[in-house]
């Protein structure tokens, strides 16, 4: 039986400070963390410093996987150069490996050409950022149907067509995945994996919203199981990060509990 590298987004309890978050993964057994740029009240944006998440991470002995992440990373201007070198500075100083790569999911720039043509602009315009910080960009299609990057497919095209390889690497999202409806997974390219899962019986996949991404569980209709499974059975080697959005998760009571099951649930199926 293969092991899954189990991580931990701190969307799985956004609501703990980040040394309480860092504890929490110690207490499931998990080495590796992602922190993220859009909790209010909380690391980052509350104003910690970089160093003291550097030291919170190496004081419970964990990595940090990545920073989560640079909106509407393939729309490049002048805005998006300034806030991907605040990131990159702050991945740097703090000691996270990757910063993830979000796309617009406003329904705009999504035309055949135009999308393929923002892509490359904005990868070729963040690689010699991120390569002067030894950062890796970990780019993530939305599977969304408004979204200016679905496919993975694409994405993967661009990176390879730069020779980018050595600088990104590709985020298979398991819900995203189901709502593009691509079967290509590039378990070569995968840099991260994000996990979580849909139970409710009532929503159509078309109408899949975040607020309906919860921890795994037997009623998953995403087949997390299978995706990891097959995953695993190509190659990747990574991480597989809960990131669960619904509020139902969030208002937990016992967070480590909850992830210990989903976590048991996922590893006797794999």
């Amino acid at each position: 039986m293969t092991s899954i590298r189990f991580a931990l987004n701190h969307m799985a309890a956004p609501s703990l400070a980040i040394d309480d978050f860092f504890a929490l993964a110690k207490s499931l057994g998990i080495d590796s963390v992602e922190i993220r740029n859009d909790l209010s009240g909380n690391a980052i944006l509350d104003g910690t410093k970089p160093e003291a998440i550097r030291e919170a991470a190496a004081r419970h002995g964990l990595a940090i996987i990545s920073i989560n992440a640079l909106q509407r990373f393939n729309e490049w201007n002048e805005t998006r150069a300034k806030e991907a070198r605040e990131l990159i500075d702050y991945a740097a100083a703090c000691g996270a490996k990757a910063l993830v790569l979000v796309p617009k999911n406003d329904g705009t720039a999504c035309a055949d050409g135009e999308r393929q043509a923002n892509l490359r602009q904005s990868l070729a315009a963040l690689k010699p950022m991120l390569d002067k910080a030894g950062i890796i960009g970990l780019v993530e299609p939305l599977g969304f149907e408004i979204c200016s990057l679905r496919s993975k497919t694409e994405a993967a095209e661009a990176i390879r067509e730069l020779g980018a390889q050595s600088t990104f690497r590709l985020v298979h999202d398991t819900f995203h995945h189901h709502l593009a409806g691509e079967a290509a997974t590039f378990p070569d390219l995968a840099g991260l994996v994000h996990i979580s899962g849909v139970s409710d019986p009532s929503v159509s996949v078309a109408d899949m919203r975040d607020s309906h991404r919860v921890l795994v569980d037997g009623d998953d209709r995403l087949d997390n199981a299978g995706q990891i499974k097959a995953l695993l059975q190509a190659g990747y080697k990574g991480p597989f990060s809960f990131e669960p959005f619904a509020a139902e998760v969030h208002a937990v009571k016992d967070p480590a509990a909850a992830l210990r099951a989903s976590m048991d649930y996922l590893t006797a199926r794999v």
